[in-house]
C-alpha cells in the first residue's frame, strides 16, 4: 500500500511538473509574440533593405550594398560574433528593358511584356524574329520534333495548376520548362524561347527566373523569356487564329566571370552546449526586378529578428544560435552550398536548421525534414502554436540553402507563411514593399523565435541512438 501511494505522489509530482514547465513555455512564446508585435524591428529592416537598397542580384553593387548593411545591423544586436564568409557567385546583368511584340501576316503589331531568363543570352542586336510554336512543356518537343521546331521559337504555356492548394506544388509542376526549357528546345534547333510566367494571376507582370543551358557549348545557346500571363493568353489566342504570325523580342542580358560576394553570419554562443548549432536563415539575394521585399527580403529581416528577440526577452540560450544570410540563392545556391562546405571542414554539429523563404504572409506553420523519432517530438511542440492559429506541422521540403546541411541526423525545418497570394509576386515587379504586412511578417519572425526557443531547450537528445539513423 506504502509503495502505491509513494508511485501516486511521484506520478502527480511528475504532472505538476510537466504543467509548470508547459506553462512556462507558453509564456515564452507569449513573450516572444508580444516582441515581435509591440516593439519588433523587422519591418524598418525590411523598408531600408527594400527601398533603401533595392532588388540585389548576386553579383551586383546592390548586392553588397545589402551585406554591408545587414552585418553593420547584426553588429549594433551585440552578438557575441558577426563575420562575412566569402563565396563566388555568377553575375549576369539584364541591361536595358527588353522589348517584344506579335505581328500577323498583313496585320499591326502588338506589344507584349517580356523579361530575360536568369542566366540566359541576348539575342542578336537587331533583336530575334520567327514563327512560334506553342508547347505544354518539356515533354511536348519530342512529340513535335526537329521537323516542326527548327528555326522557330518555342513558347512554353503549361501554367499553374489552379486546382492544387499548395501553390509550391503548382509551382514545382511546370518550373521545369522555365529552368531547362531552352537547354532542350536548342536540342531540336529551336531559335529561341519564351515561356509563361509562373504564377495563377492573370496580369501584364511577366516573372523571372533561373535557367540553365546545362552543358550545352556557348554557340548553341538560346535567348529565352519570361512572357506576362496575360500576354500568354494572348498569344496562344493569336496562334489558334493564325498559326502564321511571327514573335519579335529584343534582349540585351550579358553573362561575366564570377565574383566575389558574402553570407553573412551572427550568432549568440550557447551558454551549456556551445558546440550544438542552431541555424535561422533567408537568402541576400533577389532578382532585379521589384525590391526583392517576399522573396527573401522577408526570410533575411525575419531571421535576424530572432536572434533580436532572444537578446530583448533575455533568453540566454544553451546551444549556439546562428543567423545565416544567404548570398546567390536565386540563380546558383553558391551561399548554401559554400556554408555547408565551410561547415563540414570545421566539423561543426548542427542539430536544427529553419529557413524562411516563402514569403512575409501570415504564418500557418512549418514543414520538416526530419526521422519519426525527431518529428515526433517536434509535433509534442504543436499545442504551443495553436493560440496563434498555427496548425500546420507536416512533413515535407524545408529550404534550398539549408538542403546542403541535410545528413540524416541534422533536423531541417521550412516557414510555412499562407503561399496563395506568393506567386502573384514571385520573381515580379510585384515584389516589393507595399506588398507585405507589417503585422504578418512579424508574426511570422516570432513563430520561428519560438520553435528555435523549444528546439535549444530540448534538443533531440538521443537521436544519434535512433535505430532510423543507424540503419
Amino acid at each position: 500500500m506504502k509503495k502505491i501511494i509513494a508511485l501516486f505522489v511521484v506520478l502527480c509530482s511528475m504532472n505538476t511538473i510537466a504543467q509548470s514547465t508547459s506553462q512556462h513555455d507558453s509564456l515564452t512564446l507569449r513573450k516572444l509574440y508580444d516582441m515581435s508585435l509591440l516593439n519588433g524591428q523587422s519591418y524598418a529592416w525590411l523598408d531600408h533593405l527594400s527601398n533603401n537598397i533595392g532588388g540585389r542580384l548576386s553579383g551586383s553593387v546592390n548586392a553588397q550594398r545589402a551585406v554591408e548593411y545587414t552585418k553593420a545591423e547584426l553588429e549594433k544586436l551585440g552578438l557575441d560574433r558577426v563575420w562575412l564568409q566569402p563565396v563566388m557567385v555568377p553575375k549576369w546583368t539584364r541591361g536595358n528593358p527588353e522589348y517584344a511584340y506579335v505581328q500577323t501576316p498583313g496585320g499591326p503589331s502588338n506589344t507584349v511584356n517580356i523579361l530575360a531568363l536568369g542566366g540566359s543570352v541576348a539575342t542578336p542586336d537587331t533583336g530575334l524574329r520567327a514563327k512560334v510554336i506553342e508547347v505544354q512543356g518539356i515533354e511536348d518537343l519530342a512529340r513535335y520534333g526537329r521537323e516542326q521546331i527548327e528555326g522557330k521559337i518555342v513558347f512554353f504555356n503549361r501554367p499553374m495548376r489552379a486546382d492544387l492548394i499548395h501553390t509550391f506544388e503548382a509551382y514545382g509542376g511546370c518550373v521545369d520548362q522555365r529552368y531547362s526549357g531552352a537547354a532542350e528546345a536548342a536540342k531540336y534547333g529551336a531559335a529561341g524561347v519564351i515561356v509563361r510566367s509562373l504564377s495563377h494571376k492573370i496580369d501584364d507582370y511577366p516573372h523571372t527566373g533561373s535557367m540553365s543551358y546545362g552543358d550545352l557549348p556557348n554557340d548553341k545557346r538560346i535567348p529565352a523569356a519570361a512572357i506576362s500571363t496575360k500576354d500568354a493568353e494572348y498569344l496562344s489566342g493569336m496562334l489558334k487564329l493564325n498559326k502564321d504570325l511571327d514573335f519579335y523580342y529584343k534582349m540585351n542580358c550579358r553573362n561575366f566571370e564570377d565574383v566575389e560576394s558574402y553570407n553573412v553570419i551572427g550568432e549568440i554562443k550557447g551558454s551549456e552546449r556551445p558546440e550544438e548549432i542552431i541555424v535561422v536563415g533567408g537568402h541576400l539575394d533577389s532578382w532585379d526586378v521589384g525590391d526583392g521585399s517576399h522573396d527573401d527580403g522577408a526570410g533575411v529581416v525575419q531571421s535576424m529578428e530572432v536572434l533580436r528577440l532572444f537578446k530583448e526577452t533575455g533568453i540566454r540560450p544553451k546551444r549556439t544560435i546562428r543567423v545565416v544570410l544567404f548570398m546567390n540563392e536565386e540563380n546558383g545556391l553558391r551561399g548554401g552550398n559554400k556554408y555547408a562546405e565551410i561547415a563540414g571542414k570545421n566539423k561543426e554539429n548542427h542539430i536544427f536548421a529553419l529557413e524562411s523563404d516563402a514569403g512575409g504572409f501570415t504564418p500557418r506553420g512549418f514543414s520538416f525534414d526530419a526521422r519519426d523519432s525527431q518529428f515526433e517530438k517536434i509535433q509534442s511542440w504543436k499545442p504551443h502554436f495553436e493560440p496563434y492559429l498555427i496548425h500546420y506541422f507536416a512533413r515535407g521540403s524545408s529550404g534550398a540553402d539549408i538542403g546542403p546541411l541535410k545528413n540524416g541526423s541534422t533536423v531541417l525545418a521550412g516557414l510555412r507563411p499562407d503561399s496563395q497570394r506568393y506567386f502573384d509576386h514571385h520573381h515580379a515587379a510585384t515584389d516589393t514593399f507595399d506588398a507585405v504586412n507589417k503585422r504578418e511578417l512579424e508574426l511570422g519572425a516570432a513563430t520561428m523565435a519560438s520553435l528555435v526557443y523549444l528546439v535549444d531547450k530540448y534538443g533531440f537528445d538521443g537521436i544519434q541512438n535512433d535505430p532510423e539513423i543507424l540503419k
